[in-house]
């Protein structure tokens, strides 16, 4: 029986984060989720996760982990919320594709901002709490497009950065009993994803060794796996679920 942990998802109300939440919270582990605007996919997740069996205390709060200060503030309500933190899953992310040479700044700096910016400044918040306990895990949700993806140039550079952060704190942290993983799905069926072109859909089912896309429960499986206290040699590891197919079209 693994002993209930206390975590934070960012972006935990919908599609890869709420399958996390899911998995999560039918050990019993307490969860607070984050989300960025929709109020109403709070409520629902919320009360989705309350009818489990689990028990553990389930909080949704409105976050832009684009914001250090206001990832500060949500650190310490989480954690007196939760009544500590063990845990945290960055999965909070965005798309916004184009050509290179079309692309915006905007376009490019809010993608930066929210895929990589974010998680260091949820990670910087909670290490504070985690050194003081000498223990904590840090899940990092990267992607298969950090090799290079056509049309993603904003996405593919703060995905590939997230798995270098990783491996930073992993590097620095470990000593302290402060494990940092990283996961790395491949295309998976989610809201995100149903807005790619169909020609990424059929390279995937053309070319993926296990001919299909993933579920969000897949990749669900491997962060609970890397969030359990019995993960504590598991330490700046890339975890691709993916199908064996690693690079994106």
């Amino acid at each position: 029986m693994h002993s209930p942990q206390r975590v934070l998802i960012t972006g935990g109300t919908r599609g890869l984060g709420l399958a996390m939440a899911r998995r999560m919270a039918r050990e019993g582990w307490s969860l607070a989720l984050t989300y960025r605007a929709n109020d109403e996919a709070a409520d629902n997740a919320v009360a989705e996760l309350e009818a489990l069996e689990g028990g553990g205390c389930i909080k949704a709060l409105k976050l832009d982990v684009r914001e250090s200060a206001q990832v500060e503030d949500a650190l310490y309500e989480v954690i007196d919320a939760l009544n500590g933190l063990d845990v945290v899953v960055n999965n909070a992310g965005v798309m916004r594709n184009q050509a290179l040479a079309m692309m915006s700044d905007e376009a490019w700096q809010e993608v930066l901002d929210t895929n990589l910016s974010g998680p260091f400044y949820v990670a910087r918040a909670a290490l504070m709490h985690f050194m003081g306990q000498r223990y904590g895990r840090i899940v990092n949700v990267s992607s298969i497009a950090q090799e290079g993806a056509s049309g993603q140039a904003n996405y593919a550079a703060s995905k590939a950065g997230l798995v270098a952060l990783t491996k930073s704190l992993a590097k620095e942290y470990g000593p302290r009993g402060i494990t940092a993983n990283v996961v790395v799905p491949g295309l998976i069926a989610t809201e995100m994803t149903r807005e790619l072109d169909a020609r990424v859909q059929a390279h995937w089912q053309e070319h993926c060794p296990v001919g299909r896309v993933g579920s969000a429960e897949e990749v669900a499986e491997a962060v609970w796996f890397l969030s359990q206290r019995s993960s504590g040699f598991i330490n700046g590891a890339t975890l691709h679920v993916s199908g064996g197919l690693d690079v994106a079209p």
